[in-house]
């Protein structure tokens, strides 16, 4: 049961409808100064995941050589374009508050945020895998108030993320179930930590620290199982 997707997707949704009726009432300096706390408990999911690790060289070679191919790729462009369309039905669908080129790039942003992120695939996958829908539902608290700050400017049309929100992390969480029993322990460690990895790059993002490439990081999470796998049966025994 993807409980924690439909928590996720139900706190969007949630933080949509609070924003759009009460977000005017809220003063632009606490709307700022929000995404900062939101950077920290970011960071703080991640952080525990990271101390599952096992085998540390194998998920600092997934994280690089995925964040490379990340970036060769262009894949955050990609991930960019393939909400610019999913933008268009729904910006059609609800007049813009305010400039249209400014609503439309808001949108693209927060359909990015929200289906495509790094801190949402994580958690749907391990979700999927482990049945610890912990993450999902910690990133649900942070969705709630991140949608309720978007729709202050947006309006209502931020719960429609919702639909492609559920529709994304439905296909990963059961995808995610059926490449479980192909996995170890050590194994799940590794993603988990891997995953922590990017969860505190995101953070470090979204307090403004520093700009990391989160989205061109996410091949880094398909790398480290079969990594951590290669890691355990070839480059171990030798070392021993």
């Amino acid at each position: 049961m993807p409980i924690g997707v439909i928590v996720n997707v139900l706190s969007v949704v949630l933080g949509g409808l609070l924003g759009a009726l009460a977000g005017h009432k809220l003063p632009d300096s606490l709307k700022k100064e929000l995404n900062v706390a939101f950077g920290v408990c970011a960071m703080g999911i991640g952080i525990p995941s990271i101390v599952l690790m096992k085998n540390m060289p194998a998920v600092i070679f997934a994280v690089v050589a995925g964040t490379a191919i990340g970036l060769a790729c262009h894949l955050g462009l990609l991930l960019r374009r393939g909400a610019e369309l999913l933008q268009k039905p729904i910006a059609r669908l609800f007049p813009a508050k305010g400039e249209s080129e400014e609503f439309s790039s808001s949108l693209v942003t927060l359909l990015v945020l929200f289906c495509a992120s790094g801190t949402g695939i994580y958690g749907t996958l391990s979700s999927g895998m482990t049945g610890d829908h912990t993450l999902l539902i910690a990133k649900s608290v942070l969705d709630l108030f991140t949608a309720a700050v978007f729709a202050c400017n947006l309006g209502i049309v931020v719960s429609e993320v919702a639909v492609p929100q559920l529709i994304i992390f439905l296909l990963l969480f059961f995808g995610a179930r059926l490449i479980f029993p192909l996995t170890t322990p050590d194994m799940i460690d590794d993603f988990k930590a891997c995953g922590g990895i990017l969860m505190l790059a995101t953070g470090f993002r979204m307090a403004k620290i520093k700009e990391f490439p989160v989205a061109d990081m996410i091949p880094a999470m398909v790398l480290a199982m079969p990594v951590s796998w290669a890691w355990s049966q070839w480059v171990l025994p030798l070392l021993s």
